[in-house]
């Protein structure tokens, strides 16, 4: 193909009756006190998009459009241009036809960066357009940065295998904000791209060949990457430094927290560290400062689910509890209860380990129990300081369980977690625990029990038949509704990272307490709750809420009925 030909924008989006001749004007006129690209202050107006841009220059050049979230990318074809190059010439490699290499540019008009793509690539080069937004996603999905992480892991390796090297310069050691050290650029470059890839955990595990780098994505592991063992020790350490564990500890289990600030923001991260056979075991969780998706409003419930919440919020006091599985949601739910409830007329105090969420204006309290400060002993302290809201991390003993149902007794709503399978079962998880069942029974007011279900990538959903089973399961739970319902499937893509899914969203269940259910759980068979209990819940259960998801195409039946494996019926 020829190079391509410079052209001004501006005119030819006029021609093409995508822009009008005022709108152009104006755009020019912040452009030049601006410095932005034309483009794009035409699309943060509204008046046009980037797709239109692009099918317009695509036009003009006579050359391809190409979607890249719909384009099946080939990562060793693209990795034949180096990442360090793909982003600074805005280029991605997509075919390898006869004639020639595709090549997407989201500037065509650079005929500098084309020149220098053909000397690099040593191959005639066929041009298509593509778009920048949709080019910095492809080029994260691509790279993913795991030849940079590699590079610094090798990089470490040597360093350290070097005699006149010194470990404390290696580890910045020195200064905890040492940017300069191998091991620091080593777990930034991490960091960063776990946070690209909105990975929710990060796990740095030794084995006996190497070092595996895994991130949780959507509830599921990945391999990142794998390092020399040998380095194992040097990150742990850093770690350490940075979160302030004891360096010196390595045959005990530590917690710890720290912040990074990253290009994309600062995000907090929760370190757990445990002795395994190879070296430390290290898994951080990374949480989210923002507290734009605390809102209630915003986490999708169905709407009796959110009505039912609301009323017991709105109440002065009582318990209400939300339980699952580790992982499942179970805090951000609470604390989109604490962010609604969030005012200067109210003093909310919070009681955890460790505190995941910082809200302004609440007093958020770390447990410690190396030092003796418990859940009970903060919380005894707590009704001590005249709190109209308390949040209890988790119920994990009789103890706690009396305190916090006591002080919902006496004045005070109390939010808290518990680990039990569903909200029928939560009452008597209290009452095995030790505290009295005419306890439970007045101070109770709300069980939430949720889980997380990965949600349909919808840039490559499509329709999908159930199978005879597939529809009698969905069949027990909506009766005709599944009979009318469109099921998509996740055929993977590069928005996806060809899993099919994208994000999580939960599925909930609640019991709301009325005077039937007390006075069957004040009886000693604790069948007579167990069976009220559901009675009362109709269809406001797990399993219900994950078919619903279905049917509206958000999640696959396979991935509903995964959920709902999970629960006891």
């Amino acid at each position: 193909m020829s190079r391509p030909q410079k052209f001004r924008l501006g005119d030819l989006l006029v021609q093409d009756k995508l822009v009008t001749e005022e709108q152009l004007n104006q755009a020019l006129g912040e452009q030049r006190g601006s410095g932005r690209k034309l483009g794009q202050v035409l699309v943060d107006h509204g008046w046009i998009t980037e797709a239109q841009i692009a099918k317009a220059v695509a036009r003009q050049l006579r050359a391809p459009y190409i979607d890249l979230a719909h384009f099946p990318l080939r990562p060793e074809l693209a990795q034949l241009l180096p990442e360090a190059h793909a982003r600074r010439m805005h280029a991605i490699v997509l075919d390898d036809p006869p004639s020639g290499l595709m090549v997407g540019m989201a500037d065509p008009t650079d005929i500098y960066a084309f020149d220098e793509i053909g000397r690099l690539l040593k191959r005639s080069i066929d041009l298509a357009v593509i778009t920048e937004t949709h080019l910095h996603a492809a080029l994260d999905r691509v790279y993913h940065s795991t030849e940079e992480i590699e590079g610094l892991a090798r990089e470490l390796t040597t360093e350290l295998a070097g005699a006149e090297t010194d470990l404390g310069d290696l580890l910045g050691v020195d200064s905890t904000s040492n940017e300069d050290a191998p091991v620091v650029r080593l777990l930034y470059s991490v960091f960063e791209q776990a946070l690209r890839l909105r990975a929710s955990d990060i796990h740095i595990e030794p084995q006996e060949k190497q070092l595996r780098i895994r991130f949780r994505i959507d509830g599921v592991l990945h391999v990142q990457t794998e390092a020399d063992p040998k380095i194992s020790s040097a990150v742990a350490l850093r770690l350490k430094l940075m979160s302030g564990l004891d360096i010196s500890e390595k045959r005990l289990p530590q917690d710890g927290r720290f912040a990074v600030r990253l290009k994309d923001g600062t995000v907090d991260i929760r370190i757990s560290t445990m002795p395994a056979q190879y070296g430390e075991s290290v898994v951080m969780r990374l949480l989210s400062q923002s507290t734009g998706m605390l809102d209630l409003e915003k986490m999708k419930m169905p709407a009796p689910m959110l009505a039912a919440l609301r009323r017991a919020i709105d109440k002065p006091s009582g318990m209400i509890l939300v339980t699952g599985p580790t992982g499942s949601g179970k805090t951000t739910t609470l604390y989109g209860a604490l962010n609604a409830l969030n005012s200067t007329e109210r003093k909310i105090i919070t009681v955890e380990d460790p505190v995941e969420y910082r809200l302004p204006g609440l007093n958020q309290v770390q447990v410690m129990e190396k030092i003796d400060l418990g859940f009970d002993r903060v919380l005894r302290a707590a009704l001590r300081q005249d709190p109209d809201v308390i949040l209890v991390g988790e119920i994990r003993d009789k103890a706690t369980a009396e305190i916090g149902l006591r002080a919902a007794m006496t004045g005070h709503l109390v939010l808290s977690t518990l680990h039990t399978n569903d909200a029928a079962s939560t009452p008597a998880r209290l009452i095995d625990m030790g505290v009295p069942r005419w306890m439970v029974a007045l101070s109770l007011q709300l069980v939430v029990a949720q889980r997380l279900v990965r949600t349909l990538c919808q840039a490559c959903a499509v329709p999908h038949e159930p199978t005879p089973q597939e529809h009698t399961w969905l069949r027990s739970l909506l009766g005709a509704e599944a009979d009318n319902a469109t099921y998509k499937f996740g055929k993977g893509c590069p928005e996806c990272n060809h899993s099919g899914f994208r994000g999580r969203t939960g599925v909930y269940e609640f019991l709301e307490m009325n005077l039937g259910l007390i006075d069957a759980l004040n009886h000693p068979e604790p069948g007579v709750f167990a069976k009220a209990a559901r009675a009362h819940m109709g269809g406001h259960t797990l399993r219900r809420d994950a078919a619903r998801l279905v049917v509206e195409g958000r999640t696959t039946v396979d991935e509903a009925m995964r959920v709902s494996a999970e629960v006891d019926e």
